[in-house]
């Protein structure tokens, strides 16, 4: 029997992908561990989830991807090194990587796609409603996205995917979602996996939060390889949508698409722009380079 009143605690994290896109740079390390300035990119991810009341977070790995263990597991040479210089405020930074959350991982034998990465941690999710939150997608928001799903979750005890408009010309980039115009709820009519631009239902895109029902598992265990090869989850999302309901959250923060290489350059630059040890050199070196294309 399913939990309701356990509410959302558990999370996913998918990172058994290649990241064939930053190749050569992502030959030997994973992708997920992509510094964005002085922070690998998952833990931005983490940091979310932990933020939002998630308890347990399981993080589906695969080949190569030691280093993301390594990053949230506690590093006795380092802390004693950092200790012993007396680099205090750092040894406290790492200190806090390893007790961010309860973290445990589940390798994915094969890239066979997100709707098996999901599949893989069945046992870890049990019979409660979870979250997945992709590591490509960094939303930046106050509350954070996933906080303000979880909450609509509770008030529509409903499967919810987060989307967020983008230019029509890009829709075959995403999973878009086309409402269901009847009500104002948020309710999805359909779900379509990278339409092409003239095909595509609407421009709202889902952009990698979603709090999922377990009735999934069902859906994804008999699911067929679709668009690649692969299991989409979109494809046993559509279906869930069938059988129950699925509504949509309209994000309204700011999104950074890290698995594009444009997407990552523009997250380091706005990321350092934000911060106070980095803001002003950053700028001047900017507008230093702009000048020359005058």
């Amino acid at each position: 029997m399913r939990d309701r009143d356990k509410g959302v605690r558990k999370a996913i994290i998918p990172a058994g992908g290649l990241g064939t896109r930053f190749l050569p740079a992502t030959k030997a390390q994973p992708k997920e561990m992509l510094p964005l300035i002085d922070k690998p990119a998952i833990q931005y991810i983490v940091e979310e989830a932990v933020a939002s009341g998630i308890e347990s977070i399981m993080i589906v790995t695969g080949r190569n991807k030691r280093a993301i263990e390594d990053h949230f597991d506690k590093s006795f040479e380092l802390e004693a090194e950092l200790e012993a210089h007396h680099k205090l405020e750092m040894l406290e930074l790492v200190r806090s990587i390893s007790h961010m959350a309860d973290i445990c991982y589940m390798r994915q034998r094969e890239p066979l796609g997100l709707g098996h990465a999901v599949l893989c941690a069945r046992s870890f999710v049990e019979h409660e409603p979870f979250a997945v939150l992709l590591g490509d997608d960094i939303l930046l928001s106050e509350p954070p996205c996933l906080k303000q799903m979880i909450d609509l979750h509770r008030e529509c005890q409903s499967s919810v995917v987060a989307v967020m408009e983008v230019p029509w010309n890009q829709t075959h980039k995403y999973g878009i979602v086309a409402l269901d115009e009847r009500n104002d709820k948020g309710l999805v009519r359909d779900l379509v996996e990278k339409p092409a631009p003239g095909e595509a239902p609407s421009n709202l895109a889902v952009v990698g939060r979603y709090i999922l029902e377990p009735e999934i598992f069902k859906l994804l265990e008999r699911a067929e390889p679709g668009k690649g090869g692969e299991i989409q989850l979109t494809d046993s999302l559509q279906r869930l949508n069938l059988e129950s309901s699925l509504t949509a959250f309209h994000f309204q923060g700011r999104r950074h698409d890290v698995g594009d290489k444009l997407g990552f350059v523009q997250a380091t630059i706005d990321m350092a722009l934000e911060r106070e040890d980095l803001a002003q050199d950053v700028k001047e070196y900017l507008l230093g380079r702009l000048g020359l294309f005058r």
